[in-house]
């Protein structure tokens, strides 16, 4: 099977490896498989299994569409495919079926590390396989050898001014690594498509490796000296991003950076980073250009930007009652924001009606780390008090806390304190979801994405006449 894989898309393999086919078959053959080899397994059975699906279910509806839906953002409309992750309403997100704390006890660690390594839950994302440790270490290397940006990307990082948002410059940068898309170019020259997925997963590898480099230079560039340092060939992908930061030192910091970025990586494929990457991608934009947008997307404080405002709110409330107030100060200054017409950030979901299981991980992780955090007692205290604060408001669906509610104060204590740097973070954990959708979408050839929409006038001339 493995080497029948490769015979079949050999032209690609020369293009996109300058070295002798021969050669690379028989070094795949002595080693262990690589993510790409074992992907290209899998491709041929996940279209068979898509066309059967079609075949036997095509016809069969997934759920009626309401005219509040449509109007409300299309707010539980199952309209989409992701095969990465599935959102539960009661139990949270499930990566490929295993829940956050599955993943958190399976997938591979560093030798010295008790959280996943991301790369094992990119390798879970894109295969629904667990790795094998020596497998992430593969993967690890891969992205130090590919982590190099091109002096002019580097450039145009360095001359944005420092009052330009970190995620403004994010994009950018991202934008401008378009210049060297495998994708593009191979798309220019005519390329089959039933090859399309094997440079766009060329694309989208170069580009979760070059991520470090990226935002590492632009955290340097706003609030440090501006000089980066080298990665490191041989350590793990959140270890170089904590060391390009200037934070690998200290190994609980680099320990979070490996929860932050496993957890944040992917929430269904609804969110609009996700659906935007999607909704680009479609166009068969490359992953650069399709990802800038996703980034564009995040930026919103709707979305990835509210994990600072949690942080905002909390140093307000602490500015305003004090660093240990009391349980009834803390339920007073809750209904405040209430009242004053404002929302209590980091609480509430579109979708989930429980405490976000991220935010419980995030939560294990200070417990054991930094219990007697001044901050972390604080989000422990709002965590018993706004919730019950919430129901009794009575204009809330889920009380309970989410993702946001809790990675900014762990960021804080280990002297990430740039809030408006946090973004970007979730923006390098984001892109192994998406990017590992998107290599799915080209293989299975799903087309662009074009939903219907209706005007407010046919909506009305729809229902004239109908009793309400």
């Amino acid at each position: 099977m493995r080497s029948s894989s490769f015979v079949i898309y050999k032209p690609a393999l020369k293009q996109v490896f300058p070295t002798s086919y021969v050669g690379i078959t028989r070094l795949y053959a002595s080693k262990p498989k690589t993510l790409k080899e074992r992907l290209s397994e899998l491709v041929p059975e996940k279209q068979e299994e898509i066309k059967n699906i079609k075949k036997e279910h095509g016809a069969k509806s997934l759920g009626n569409v309401t005219v509040d839906m449509a109007y409300g953002g299309m707010r539980g409309i199952k309209g989409l495919i992701w095969e990465g992750s599935v959102l539960d309403p009661d139990e949270g997100i499930r990566f490929r079926g295993y829940t956050i704390n599955e993943c958190r006890e399976l997938l591979p660690k560093a030798d010295d590390g008790e959280e996943p390594l991301p790369e094992g839950l990119l390798w879970l994302l894109i295969t629904g396989e667990i790795p094998s440790k020596e497998q992430v270490q593969a993967l690890s290397a891969e992205f130090a050898a590919r982590s190099a940006i091109p002096s002019f990307v580097e450039d145009l990082i360095d001359r944005c001014p420092n009052t330009l948002h970190p995620m403004s410059q994010f994009s950018l940068a991202v934008t401008a690594l378009q210049h060297d898309s495998n994708f593009a170019k191979a798309y220019q020259t005519g390329v089959n498509k039933n090859e399309y997925w094997l440079y766009l997963y060329e694309d989208a590898m170069d580009l979760i490796s070059k991520l470090p480099n990226v935002a590492g230079r632009i955290y340097r560039n706003v609030y440090k000296d501006g000089k980066v340092p080298p990665i490191e060939p041989d350590r793990d992908y959140s270890y170089n991003l904590a060391k390009i930061l200037g934070y690998s030192d200290n190994k609980e910091f680099v320990e979070l950076l490996r929860l932050y970025l496993t957890i944040h990586s992917d929430h269904e494929g609804g969110n609009v980073s996700a659906h935007t990457t999607r909704l680009v991608g479609s166009a068969l934009s490359d992953p650069f250009l399709a990802f800038s947008a996703a980034l564009n997307g995040l930026a919103g404080p709707l979305h990835g930007l509210a994990n600072q405002e949690v942080v905002r709110w909390i140093f307000h409330m602490k500015d305003v009652i004090g660093e240990s107030p009391s349980d009834e100060t803390v339920k007073e200054y809750v209904w405040n924001t209430l009242k004053s017409g404002k929302v209590v950030p980091g609480y509430g979901h579109a979708v989930l009606r429980k405490t976000d299981p991220r935010y419980t991980a995030q939560r294990d992780f200070a417990l054991k780390h930094l219990p007697n955090d001044p901050l972390f007692k604080l989000v422990s205290q709002l965590y018993n008090i706004v919730p019950g604060v919430l129901l009794e408001h009575g204009r809330t669906k889920n009380p309970w806390p989410n993702v946001d509610a809790h990675s900014g104060v762990l960021l804080q204590y280990y002297g990430l304190v740039e809030q408006n740097y946090y973004t970007v973070l979730f923006g390098v954990s984001r892109s192994l979801g998406v990017l590992s959708q998107l290599i799915w979408d080209r293989a299975l050839g799903f087309p662009i994405e074009r939903p219907k929409s209706y005007s407010s006038a046919l909506i009305r001339k729809m229902f004239e006449g109908q009793q309400q």
